[in-house]
């Protein structure tokens, strides 16, 4: 591939031309010689001219691409980094929603003392024996928390507290198949047992025959045993199995906590399970 001429090389032939054209415009023997060396030297010169306009062209043309190109680049990194703030706003935003419906359900709830607590990790594992649900939070017995301390959100009851080190503790999910909770249907006040199952659902057990149970019924924790407190949403109604020949119906119950996306629980400080082993003689 041919180089094309540097500017620097058209400009020197140029002015080579050009003195070349003075020398024979002073001499007037040379005229024909001169009109002949014009009219061949013109076409050329013009070409050359052209040449050099079009070298200059390209020359400010690859400045303009640096240019642009720094210029793209940097605009680039601005929407990276505005792309990076929209998405931490958002999860700042997210938060913030998140502290206010709890902050909602303390200010309904005024009765017990909480302390909020981020989930760091979710585990579902099975032992030789059954199948485990719970989470680890990020606060222990550094921050107050003991074992069977009840864990709620602002949607209702998650778990309760098994396992405490020093800086983080366990919570047994109420879906979890060895969890048993009291519990009462809040409409006729019946009572019964909610227990988890494998899989993350539950069933209220051990419902006289005689209540009454409908679905879309809300149930809640009864008090009844001392390891809860009275009145936390365990979830509702979703369906009922009752036979005559049984003495007791049954009630399969849609949690109301979304245990696949928790990040904050808050933990009831002020209130323990009651040891009744202790008051039986």
């Amino acid at each position: 591939m041919k180089q094309l001429p540097t500017r620097s090389t058209v400009l020197i032939i140029l002015i080579l031309l050009g003195l070349a054209g003075i020398v024979l415009d002073r001499n007037e023997d040379l005229q024909p010689i001169e009109d002949l060396a014009l009219r061949l030297v013109i076409p050329v010169q013009g070409k050359l001219t052209s040449l050099g306009n079009n070298i200059s062209d390209l020359t400010q043309t690859t400045r303009d691409l640096r240019e642009l190109r720094r210029r793209n680049e940097e605009l680039q990194g601005l929407a990276d980094s505005l792309m990076i703030e929209n998405v931490r706003l958002k999860e700042v935003e997210s938060e913030n929603e998140t502290l206010r419906r709890l902050l909602g359900f303390i200010q309904a709830n005024p009765t017990h003392s909480y302390k909020a607590a981020e989930v760091q990790g979710r585990v579902i594992g099975r032992d030789p024996s059954n199948f485990l649900s719970y989470l680890i939070i990020d606060s222990g017995s550094q921050q107050g928390i003991e074992k069977g301390m009840p864990v709620v959100t602002e949607r209702g009851l998650v778990g309760r507290i098994t396992d405490v080190g020093s800086n983080w503790a366990k919570v047994m999910l109420i879906i979890d198949p060895s969890s048993s909770v009291n519990a009462l249907i809040q409409t006729s006040r019946a009572t019964g047992v909610v227990e988890g199952q494998v899989g993350g659902s539950l069933v209220m057990k051990y419902i006289p025959q005689g209540d009454t149970v409908n679905v879309n019924d809300i149930v809640l924790t009864s008090g009844l045993g001392g390891n809860f407190p009275k009145m936390l949403i365990i979830g509702q109604v979703t369906a009922v199995h009752q036979r005559d020949i049984e003495m007791f119906q049954q009630a399969h119950i849609q949690p109301t906590v979304d245990f696949n996306n928790l990040e904050i629980v808050l933990v009831i400080t002020n209130f323990l399970p009651a040891d009744f082993e202790r008051l039986v003689p």
